[in-house]
C-alpha cells in the first residue's frame, strides 16, 4: 500500500523536468571557460616548442616547460570537453567520465601533498635531482634558462646546494680540460644585485667557482636554491594552502555539479519511462 501511494496518480506534464537549468548551464559555462584556457595552453606550448626547436634540437624534454604546458592543456581539454558536451547534451556517460577524472585528479593532488609532507626527505632529494638536471641542460633550452635565472634572482641563490654545482654544466665545468670561455663561471643571475647599475653585467659570474666561499660571496650568492626554497615554503605555508585550496575548489564544485546533474537526469529518465507506461496502461 505504501508503494502504491508513492506513485503519482497521473503523469506529470511533458514540459516538466527534474534537470535544473541552473546546474546544467553553470556546469557548462564552468567547463567552457577551462576548455578555452586549455586550448590557449596547448597553442602557447606548441608555439613555444616550435620556436625553440631549431635553436635547441637536443633540449631536455623531461624539464621542458613547453611540453609540460601541452600535456596539461591536452588533458584539461579532454576532461572539460566531456563536461561541456555532457552537461549541454545531458549525457550521463560523459558526465561520469568528467566526474571520475576530476575525482582522480583531486585524489592524486591530495596524495601528492600528503606524501610530500610525510616523505619530505625523499621529496627534497627529488627536487635536488630536478634542479641538478636543469643545471646540466641550462644552455640547451631557452625557456629552462629563463626559468632558472628567474628562480635564482627571486630566491637570491645559486645552484642546487651551492654555487659550485654549476660545474655540472658542460659550459661552466671547472676542470682544466674545459675549453669553454665560461669555464669556472656561474650565470649572471647568481650575482649580487647592484641597484645603481643601469646595464646588467652578464659576465659578473666569470671565474667565481675557482674562488672560495668567502671571496665569492662578495660578488655572487653562494647559498644553494634548495635550502632557500625549503625556507620559503616553511615561511609561506598559508599562501601555499590558499593556492592549493584555490585549485581544489573548482574541482570540488565541478564534481558536485556533475553528480547533481547525473542524479537529476536519471530522475528525468525515470519520469519519462513512467509517463510512457502510464499512457500505455492508464490503469
Amino acid at each position: 500500500m505504501a508503494r502504491r501511494a508513492a506513485v503519482p496518480a497521473a503523469p506529470l506534464g511533458d514540459d516538466f523536468s527534474f534537470v535544473s537549468p541552473v546546474a546544467k548551464y553553470v556546469l557548462f559555462f564552468f567547463n567552457l571557460l577551462f576548455w578555452v584556457i586549455s586550448m590557449a595552453m596547448v597553442a602557447v606550448g606548441v608555439y613555444a616548442r616550435l620556436l625553440k626547436h631549431a635553436e635547441a634540437a637536443m633540449a631536455c624534454l623531461a624539464v621542458d616547460p613547453a611540453i609540460l604546458l601541452v600535456v596539461v592543456g591536452v588533458l584539461t581539454f579532454l576532461i572539460t570537453f566531456c563536461g561541456c558536451v555532457g552537461s549541454l547534451r545531458e549525457n550521463i556517460c560523459l558526465l561520469h567520465v568528467f566526474s571520475v577524472c576530476l575525482t582522480i585528479i583531486f585524489l592524486l593532488q591530495l596524495a601528492a601533498g600528503v606524501l610530500g609532507f610525510v616523505f619530505s626527505d625523499k621529496a627534497r632529494g627529488k627536487v635536488s635531482e630536478m634542479i641538478n638536471g636543469a643545471i646540466v641542460h641550462y644552455r640547451d633550452d631557452l625557456d629552462l634558462q629563463n626559468l632558472i635565472d628567474f628562480g635564482q634572482k627571486e630566491f637570491s641563490c645559486c645552484g642546487g646546494v651551492s654555487y659550485k654545482d654549476w660545474s655540472q654544466n658542460v659550459y661552466f665545468n671547472c676542470t682544466a680540460t674545459n675549453p669553454s670561455r665560461e669555464r669556472c663561471s656561474v650565470p649572471f643571475s647568481c650575482c649580487l644585485r647592484d641597484t645603481h647599475q643601469a646595464v646588467i653585467n652578464t659576465m659578473c659570474g666569470h671565474g667565481m667557482q675557482a674562488r672560495g666561499y668567502l671571496e665569492a660571496s662578495a660578488f655572487i650568492h653562494t647559498n644553494g636554491c634548495i635550502d632557500k626554497l625549503v625556507n620559503w615554503t616553511h615561511s609561506n605555508l598559508f599562501l601555499l594552502g590558499g593556492i592549493t585550496l584555490g585549485l581544489a575548489l573548482p574541482q570540488l564544485v565541478g564534481i558536485v555539479l556533475a553528480r547533481l546533474l547525473i542524479n537529476q537526469i536519471r530522475d528525468q529518465i525515470k519520469l519519462q519511462l513512467y509517463n510512457q507506461q502510464h499512457r500505455a496502461d492508464p490503469w
